[in-house]
């Protein structure tokens, strides 16, 4: 889907909220309600903007040939979400290396990686496989390494309510198998 399509859709959005509105029993013509459903159409498009975006592309775009052949990280990513389950937000850090084989890209490129991901329904399991896949087959590295910690509101506000939970998730490629390279990236993150 485009962006273009995407705007096409956002009174169809806004109506369905009306209904959904209609249905948990308020009152839609309510003053605070009346604007509500064209706030959350704009919103859910905002948040799940990364359906029209290349993440590929964008990495592709400041693609640069370098010998440089030790780890590049890129920690602290901030990131928040959409779980796909509940659709409601889980929020937290991603950290990613890469080793370089012959070409690096823009330090900026990889958060942009991770925002594209990171803005369509997702499962954290999933969006930390996505960023290693689109790096490792754009950029061609020895390795990739991506650790995302992050604090899901499904498991704070409903269900089990544990507030200080955090879950961690990991993948890896390449040299990034050897358990010295991943001790080096996890110490250097910490």
């Amino acid at each position: 889907m485009t962006f273009e399509e995407s705007e096409q859709k956002k009174p169809v959005i806004a109506e369905h909220m009306r209904e959904i509105l209609s249905l948990l029993g308020e009152d839609i013509q309510r003053e605070g309600l009346v604007k509500t459903p064209d706030r959350v159409a704009k919103a859910l498009q905002n948040l799940t903007r990364g359906y029209w975006q290349d993440p590929e592309e964008v990495l592709r775009s400041a693609l640069f040939k370098e010998n440089y052949r030790q780890m590049v990280i890129v920690k602290d990513i901030d990131l928040f979400s959409l779980c796909e389950h509940h659709m409601l937000p889980f929020f937290g850090k991603a950290h990613v290396a890469y080793i370089p084989d012959g070409y690096i890209t823009g330090l900026s490129k990889i958060a942009r990686v991770v925002d594209i991901f990171a803005h369509r329904l997702q499962v954290q399991e999933r969006l930390t496989t996505q960023i290693k896949e689109c790096i490792q087959k754009t950029l061609n590295p020895m390795g990739v390494m991506v650790v995302i910690e992050a604090q899901h509101m499904c498991m704070q506000m409903r269900g089990v309510e544990k507030q200080n939970s955090i879950t961690t998730t990991s993948d890896f490629t390449g040299v990034f198998r050897e358990q010295k390279t991943r001790e080096e990236f996890i110490n250097l993150i910490k």
